[in-house]
C-alpha cells in the first residue's frame, strides 16, 4: 500500500494518519502568490498587525532638494539689551583721564597711617623722657644717691637717715593726692617747721608740673599703643619706621642737651628754672632744708641719670628698628597682594 504525498503548500490541509485509505485526497489548492504585507505573528497569540511596506515609508529629501527649498523656519527677533550703549568705547580723553585717576589711586598711600608714624616719632622721645623723671621720683633713686660715694654731707647736721626720712616725705607729696600741709605740718626734732612757707610754696608749683607732665607721658603712651596697634595691622613696617625717625630725634634732642648741660650747668639749671617758674620762688639759702636734702650734686646726678637712661633706650629702640636688607625685603613681601603684613 502506497501513499501519494504531496507537499504542503501554504492554505492547504493534509489528510490525518488515521483516516482510511478509502477516502479520496482533498483537492489540492493553489498557493496564492505571497502577499507584499509581512505579518509578523506575536508571542501573545494576538492578531498581527501588517507592517508598512518598505515601498511605502516616507521618502527623505536628497541634499539637492535641502538646497532648493527655501527655509520655512519663522525668524526671531532679538530686543536689543538695554546695556548696548554701555559697550560703545568713551572718548580717547576720558579713556586717559580714567587711566591716570587709577593710576594716581594706586599710587597714593593713605593719610592715616602716616599721621599715625609722625605722631609715633613725636610722642617718642616725650614719653621716654617722662618715664625717666619717674624714675627719678622714686625712693630707691633717693636711697642710692645718699648712700653713693662722693655724695657731699649736710654741713648743718642731716645725717644720711634724716635726708632719707624727710626726702621720702617730699618725694610722696609729689606723687599723691594731698595738698601743701603735707609738707607744711611737718617739725624736726626741736618741733620747729621743717619746710618754711616759701619752700612748701615752690613743692606745690613743682607738684603741678610734676602731675602735667605724668598725665601727659601717660595720655601719650597710651596713644602710642593705640598707633602701634592700628600700624601693625594696616601697614607694614609702619611701627618700625614710625620708632625709627623717633629714637633718632630722641638722639639728636638728648644730645644737644648733654651738650648745653656740660658746657655750663649752672646756666642751663637756672635757664630750666626760669622757663617753667616764676623769679624768686625758687631761690633759697643754703640752711634751707631744700638745699640740704637736696644739694646741686644731687640735680646733677639726676640729669646725668635721665640722660643716660633715654640715650641707652633710644640707642636700643635705633637698632633694634634699623632698616637692615633683611626687613626692607620683609616689607616688600608683605606688600605684595595677596599677603598679610607680618613685619612691624
Amino acid at each position: 500500500m502506497s501513499e501519494n504525498l504531496t507537499p504542503e503548500e501554504p492554505g492547504t490541509t493534509s489528510p490525518t494518519s488515521h483516516e482510511p485509505d478509502s477516502v479520496a485526497p482533498a483537492p489540492v489548492i493553489k498557493a496564492e502568490p505571497a502577499a507584499k504585507i509581512k505579518l509578523d505573528i506575536p508571542l501573545d497569540g494576538s492578531d498581527p498587525e501588517p507592517m508598512r511596506p518598505a515601498a511605502r515609508m516616507p521618502k527623505l529629501p536628497t541634499a539637492a532638494e535641502l538646497e532648493a527649498e527655501p527655509d520655512d523656519e519663522p525668524e526671531v527677533f532679538v530686543e536689543s539689551s538695554p546695556t548696548t550703549m554701555l559697550q560703545i568705547r568713551p572718548p580717547q580723553e576720558e579713556v586717559e583721564k580714567r587711566l591716570a585717576a587709577r593710576e594716581l589711586a594706586a599710587n597714593t598711600k593713605p593719610v592715616l597711617p602716616r599721621v599715625f608714624q609722625v605722631l609715633l616719632a613725636v610722642f617718642y622721645p616725650v614719653v621716654l623722657l617722662v618715664l625717666s623723671i619717674r624714675l627719678v621720683t622714686t625712693s630707691v633713686f633717693l636711697w642710692v644717691e645718699y648712700h653713693r660715694p662722693g655724695f657731699p654731707a649736710d654741713s648743718f647736721g642731716f645725717s644720711t637717715d634724716d635726708r632719707i626720712t624727710y626726702g621720702s616725705y617730699t618725694i610722696d607729696y609729689l606723687l599723691n593726692f594731698a595738698g601743701p600741709r603735707y609738707l607744711g605740718d611737718l617739725v624736726n626734732g626741736q618741733k620747729n617747721p621743717l619746710f618754711l612757707a616759701r619752700e612748701v610754696e615752690h613743692m606745690a608749683d613743682v607738684k603741678s608740673l610734676i602731675t602735667m607732665a605724668f598725665l601727659l607721658g601717660l595720655v601719650l603712651a597710651i596713644a602710642m599703643v593705640v598707633f602701634i596697634i592700628y600700624l601693625s595691622r594696616r601697614t607694614a613696617g609702619g611701627v618700625r619706621r614710625g620708632l625709627f625717625a623717633g629714637s633718632i630725634a630722641t638722639l639728636v634732642l638728648i644730645i644737644g642737651l648733654g651738650v648745653v648741660a656740660m658746657l655750663g650747668w649752672e646756666a642751663f639749671f637756672t635757664e630750666f628754672h626760669r622757663i617753667f617758674f616764676a623769679n624768686g620762688t625758687w631761690t633759697f639759702y643754703t640752711d634751707d632744708t631744700l638745699i640740704r636734702l637736696f644739694p646741686s650734686q644731687f640735680w646733677m646726678d639726676s640729669g646725668i641719670f635721665i640722660g643716660a637712661f633715654v640715650l641707652v633706650v633710644s640707642s636700643l629702640t635705633l637698632a633694634f628698628t634699623w632698616p637692615t636688607r633683611d626687613r626692607r625685603q620683609a616689607v616688600s613681601r608683605a606688600q605684595r597682594p595677596g599677603r598679610r603684613s607680618a613685619t612691624v
